[in-house]
């Protein structure tokens, strides 16, 4: 049976808070711990509560979403759902990884920054990648580009893990260069980085990259990502499209 938390959102209002600075508190027997909704390594160590926090209780409902949008692009193709060899980075503890698994891909490989992402994937969803990676990709050593490499990858998949620092936009360029050409990518953002209005380096070099020549833009979707703690829901788009080429060293000066 799994462990129900005790989870007590703050009473002061939140909303002035950026989306990666708020936070909750887990009532423990020694006391309250108070825990942002980023920090991700503590919330793995403890089985189910992020999924507790965010899909229970919050309703996030993007891993799902990101799978479906990428079954319909590849709808509008002659591939199959069942042969593609999927990175699944920023895999955290794996609910990415599952929705994936449920449509049968070919090669499941996932990588994140935390090895504490790592065993709570192999800790609560054994078995469902193929390989589980920890690795920084704004520094990969050549060894580890080569053995990422070395399992053909033709999918990327990124959910919610891009904007808040989680994933820089040099290590996303990394993953998208590494799957093959014609590679399948699929991922989502705060509805706020595709808006002209918002200036920052990581905004700007998204709203390029979905538009350039690197990318066939197959699936564009606004949607509810998950509620705020205050009931308000969270707008995210899903994106998916087509590797047209791998992205220069220049673009990142450009534009991130």
């Amino acid at each position: 049976m799994q462990t129900r938390y005790r989870i007590q959102f703050p009473a002061a209002e939140t909303r002035d808070l950026g989306q990666d600075e708020v936070y909750f508190y887990l009532l423990e027997s020694e006391g309250k711990r108070r825990i942002r909704f980023h920090d991700y390594d503590e919330l793995y160590k403890c089985p189910g509560l992020y999924e507790q926090l965010f899909y229970d209780r919050l309703k996030c409902q993007s891993p799902q979403k990101v799978a479906d949008i990428l079954r319909s692009a590849l709808a509008q193709s002659q591939q199959n759902l069942t042969e593609l060899r999927v990175l699944d980075f920023g895999a955290g503890n794996g609910m990415m990884g599952e929705a994936l698994k449920k449509y049968g891909v070919a090669r499941l490989v996932g990588v994140d920054i935390l090895p504490e992402a790592r065993d709570a994937a192999e800790r609560d969803r054994p078995g469902t990648y193929d390989a589980y990676y920890v690795a920084d990709f704004c520094a990969l050593s050549d060894a580890q580009r080569e053995e990422i490499a070395s399992w053909s990858l033709d999918c990327l998949t990124t959910v919610a893990a891009l904007g808040f620092g989680d994933i820089p936009p040099r290590a996303f360029l990394e993953a998208f260069n590494i799957i093959n050409a014609q590679g399948w990518v699929a991922f989502n953002i705060k509805e706020t980085f595709l808006d002209t209005r918002d200036t920052s380096g990581f905004s700007r070099m998204m709203r390029e990259l979905i538009f350039s020549e690197y990318l066939d833009l197959y699936h564009l979707e606004r949607y509810r990502h998950r509620y705020s703690m205050e009931g308000e829901p969270l707008y995210y788009f899903a994106i998916a499209g087509r590797k047209n080429g791998d992205i220069p060293p220049d673009f990142l000066r450009l534009y991130g």
